[in-house]
Formats: structure tokens, C-alpha cells, sequence
């Protein structure tokens, strides 16, 4: 972990994340940088789908959406007794959103926002950073859906940062830092296009 006093600079961000080190917020708000070891990523083929997540894809339960309500989705997973999200997290991140960088998958329901989650996007890698949900399965449609989009678009590299009992059931696993880091310069230099 490494402290900085400066504020969540947009390129600074992306810097960071191209070596592996990600920003969270303190509840004063100060920001602290990360590099885990091990780090928790999801292999494609190893995500898995129970079968009622599959009956709740089949029904089409969930309108999903790309990158329609990124502030939306930020402001929704910061929505929460304990979050590092702050409105300089927000700042920023819709700023990454409007260059291109961060994107947001969505779960509507009769026109309400009822899931998503959000992350960052460079070359062949997607740094997960948050998710929420207001409807059972919500969130688990939305990456569902993120998944299939990485894959057709060729990304190599899917990080979740920190593993949880939650992502462990979806087939979450970790992976020595240095690993990561390899895997991470590698998937950097694919020319994936998120919108192609």
C-alpha cells in the first residue's frame, strides 16, 4: 500500500493502473494506492453461472445496457453503510467514462436502474472496481454480460482486485502479484476496442 497526498488526477489514475495500483478512499477520505498480492482476477472460462442465474438470463428478466448511466452506477455502488466511493472518486472516474476509459454495465427493470457494475478498460485488460444490486441477480446478469462482451472483443485480463466470498462463487480466483503484473504488460499492448 502506498499513500499519496495528491488528488485522484485522471491521468495519474490511468498510470497506476498500468502498473498494477489502484486508488481507494479512507472514510475521512483520504486516498490510499494498492497492489495486492495475490491479486484476485476471473478467468472467462472459469466464471460460473448456477442454473437459476441462467433462468433468470433466459427469462430476460433485466434489460442490459452499456454505458448508458455510468454516474448513476458509481453514485448506486457507493450507496452503502462502508465505501471508499466519494465524490472525488465519482469526479474523476466520470471524467475516465468520458474519455473513454471507464465503463459502466447496467440491469434495468420497467425503467429503473436496478444493477450494475463498473471499471476500467485499457488494451486487453478490465480492472473491475465496483457493483451493486437492488434486485436479486441483478448484478450477476451484468457479469454475466461483461464477461461475453470482453470475450468477443478479445480481452485477456478481467481483475477484481480483492477476493470475496461473493466473487469466489463466481469463479473468482488469485494469482501471485507477479503474475499479475506479466499478465497485466501483456494484456496492455492488445489493440481491444471496447465499442467494436
Amino acid at each position: 500500500m502506498r499513500k499519496r497526498p495528491e488528488s485522484l488526477d485522471p491521468a495519474l489514475v490511468i498510470r497506476a493502473y498500468a502498473q498494477g495500483i489502484f486508488p481507494m478512499a479512507d472514510e475521512q477520505g483520504r486516498i490510499s494506492w494498492y497492489a495486492p498480492d495475490p491479486r484476485a482476477i476471473l478467468e472467462h472460462e472459469n466464471l460460473h453461472i448456477s442454473r437459476s442465474l441462467r433462468a433468470t438470463i433466459r427469462k430476460s428478466i433485466f434489460t442490459i445496457r452499456i454505458d448508458t448511466a455510468f454516474e448513476q452506477v458509481m453514485r448506486s455502488c457507493a450507496d452503502r453503510e462502508e465505501t471508499w466511493i466519494n465524490e472525488e472518486f465519482i469526479k474523476t472516474y466520470t471524467y475516465l467514462y468520458h474519455a473513454g476509459f471507464a465503463h459502466s454495465v447496467e440491469a434495468w427493470k420497467d425503467g429503473e436502474l436496478v444493477g450494475g457494475l463498473y471499471g476500467i478498460a485499457i488494451g486487453g485488460a478490465f480492472m473491475g472496481e465496483s457493483m451493486f444490486s437492488q434486485a436479486t441477480d441483478a448484478s450477476k446478469v451484468c457479469l454475466v454480460a461483461l464477461v461475453e462482451h470482453l470475450q468477443t472483443r478479445g480481452y485477456t485480463l478481467h481483475d477484481t482486485q480483492f477476493i470475496t466470498p461473493h466473487l469466489a462463487t463466481l469463479g473468482v480466483t488469485e494469482i501471485p502479484r507477479h503474475v499479475y503484473e506479466q499478465r497485466l504488460q501483456q494484456a496492455l499492448h492488445l489493440p481491444c476496442s471496447w465499442n467494436a
